[in-house]
């Protein structure tokens, strides 16, 4: 499609944001605005219009069926060319960059990912080398051990900043246990040249902040960055962006504060919120017009927020 094809069906709210070409960007966007359509088009737009290289775009969903939709929805503006964008997940993007680079940071070739039921057994066999815990969730501890990791706290961290989240009690255990769970956890994964969930995040970070050539390299194939859903970032989800978006700056999130639902598993509300304070220079975009619910529906809606 042309520039002006992939233009015409928008609201001037919408073609203002798939217009805007490079620096930071902010799209605030209400349910049912159409901040998909947007997203999509603007990669569409950045292929036709300035002849953006479909290896240059990463788009970041929260999950693997969205970022599934949008590849296939830019595919069918733009043709195959569009196989060649990066759209993934966090985590998948992050495994991706681990797989390849991961030696770097110790991690040998063919590491194991922990699912839940790996990390609850390795807790549990931890846990009963603890004298007097038997009654402790092991459950209660992952929870924790989780959390921290979404916010990049080693356990030295956690000993510092636990008790100010979680008071003295943790899991049902002092504190000084869990995070010593946590050291010991942590080296358990190592010896076995395994990561955990959380740790495809984090690992990469410290991948990226020991070793600027790899970072170099990555941010050569995200010139132009999407993050979709940026109200439930973490703060690990956080430090990723803002380290590959740290030299070319071409970073456009899409979210809405008020429909941010992740803070019980680490996400930050303030990362949306304080966009603009990252980025002094960010243009901002407001999609306000509502295609998906009546308005009797958005009447509700609009009371519940208030």
């Amino acid at each position: 499609m042309s520039p002006e094809e992939l233009l015409a069906p928008l609201n001037p709210e919408q073609r203002a944001a798939v217009e805007h070409h490079e620096g930071p960007a902010l799209v605030l966007a209400g349910a049912g605005s159409g901040k998909t359509r947007t997203v999509v088009h603007r990669i569409a737009y950045l292929l036709a219009e300035h002849d953006v290289l479909p290896q240059q775009i990463l788009a970041v969903t929260f999950t693997n069926k969205a970022a599934g939709e949008l590849k296939e929805r830019v595919e069918a503006l733009v043709g195959t060319s569009g196989r060649d964008l990066w759209v993934s997940t966090f985590h998948s993007a992050c495994l991706r960059v681990l797989r390849t680079y991961g030696e770097r940071i110790g991690l040998k070739p063919g590491f194991a990912i922990y699912d839940d039921g790996d990390q609850i057994d390795l807790l549990k066999s931890l846990i009963a080398n603890v004298g007097g815990q038997p009654e402790v969730n092991p459950r209660a501890v992952r929870g924790v051990i989780d959390r921290a990791k979404s916010n990049l706290w080693s356990p030295e961290r956690l000993a510092s900043e636990g008790e100010r989240v979680w008071g003295r009690i943790v899991a049902g255990m002092p504190l000084e246990h869990v995070v010593d769970l946590y050291h010991r956890y942590q080296q358990r994964l190592e010896q076995s040249n395994a990561v955990d969930f959380n740790d495809i995040l984090g690992r990469t970070v410290e991948l990226f902040d020991d070793h600027g050539d790899v970072l170099e390299r990555v941010q050569q194939r995200a010139v132009f960055i999407h993050v979709d859903e940026y109200q439930d970032t973490n703060a690990a989800q956080y430090r990723l962006t803002n380290q590959l978006a740290d030299t070319y700056r071409n970073l456009m999130v899409v979210g809405d504060p008020d429909q941010s639902i992740y803070a019980f598993r680490g996400a930050d509300l303030r990362n949306i919120l304080d966009f603009q304070r990252d980025y002094e220079d960010a243009a901002v975009y407001r999609l306000e017009l509502n295609y998906r619910s009546v308005g009797s529906v958005l009447g509700v809606a609009n009371a519940i927020i208030s």
